[in-house]
């Protein structure tokens, strides 16, 4: 990214979070619905992305179908931003009243269990507002990590703004957060990674919607290094301004097999956890780039 370009990213991300929550609700909802509508009209590559996303999940739809469910998905997305912009303003309680999530004895129980907790989420509707109930509601501390952003004035805003809503937040790059979040695992604390897309050399395949996909190995090794329970959670919007949420039954250590044969198996776990959600509610699915292995160049690189 050049200097230039960077700093206007930056500069309009600046703006949005000092600009958007300062606005009326339902201007702010107007605002960026159409935003949303706008973009995809233009048809665009992060467009045309997201539906052929969409194609694989949803595989007997019609075009026009897909497109549909396309436009809904640039909403979601953009909801999920005008949401995030307007965070920090949210009282507790308001907060608390938007978001409703099934299941939270499983994660209630694996934190009085004192193994410590590793939540794995997808790009579903707003984790983001799933992690500020967590630390607001059941006042629970919890670390995540963030990718390194350019320019790293952009890095540095998001990093305060989800620090600013209670969660510790450590960067994805530089080897050091694995071994962070295994020690907060050990001393019983609760971690949260979205855990959907991994193009990296490390990354686990798992067959997701019939073709091969890969995705992080990270919360299956921290959960076996750690004896930590892993829980995948899917989220997703209404019409209501609630947020749903389902936090899933903990994915099991296999009692058997390699140290990659047991990392492999959990991680299918989430992947099939995970496909439940995104079947349910495509649209909320904001996957805006390539993810299935034979959608990347030869080399394993987006294209």
């Amino acid at each position: 990214m050049s200097a230039l370009k960077g700093k206007i990213t930056d500069s309009l991300y600046g703006l949005g979070w000092g600009a958007v929550k300062k606005l009326p609700e339902p201007a702010a909802t107007a605002l960026f619905r159409t935003i949303a509508d706008q973009a995809w009209k233009r048809r665009g590559k992060s467009v045309l992305r997201l539906e052929s996303n969409l194609a694989r999940v949803v595989p007997d739809a019609s075009p026009e179908r897909l497109a549909e469910l396309s436009r809904a998905g640039m909403r979601s997305y953009m909801r999920y931003w005008m949401e995030s912009f307007r965070l920090p303003a949210w009282s507790p309680e308001r907060i608390r009243n938007s978001i409703d999530i099934a299941g939270t004895d499983r994660l209630a129980e694996g934190l009085d269990a004192g193994r410590g907790v590793i939540v794995a989420l997808p790009h579903l509707a707003n984790w983001d507002l799933a992690g500020a109930w967590v630390t607001t509601d059941l006042k629970v501390p919890f670390t995540t990590v963030a990718e390194r952003l350019e320019p790293a004035t952009l890095y540095d805003r998001f990093v305060a703004y989800r620090e600013g809503l209670g969660m510790e937040v450590l960067p994805h790059s530089g080897g050091a957060a694995f071994g962070t979040l295994a020690r907060r695992l050990r001393a019983g604390g609760l971690i949260c990674l979205v855990a959907d897309r991994d193009l990296s050399a490390s990354g686990v395949e798992v067959s997701f919607f019939g073709a091969t996909a890969r995705m992080p190995a990270g919360p299956a090794l921290l959960a076996q290094q750690t004896g930590a329970i892993l829980l995948p959670v899917t989220l997703s919007y209404d019409s209501t301004p609630v947020m749903k949420g389902i936090i899933h039954p903990a994915v099991e250590l296999p009692e058997e097999g390699t140290r990659a044969e047991k990392t492999a198996a959990m991680t299918q776990g989430l992947a099939d956890a995970f496909a439940l959600g995104i079947a349910e509610h495509p649209e909320d699915w904001h996957m805006l780039q390539r993810l299935w292995l034979d959608d990347l160049d030869p080399r394993g690189e987006p294209t």
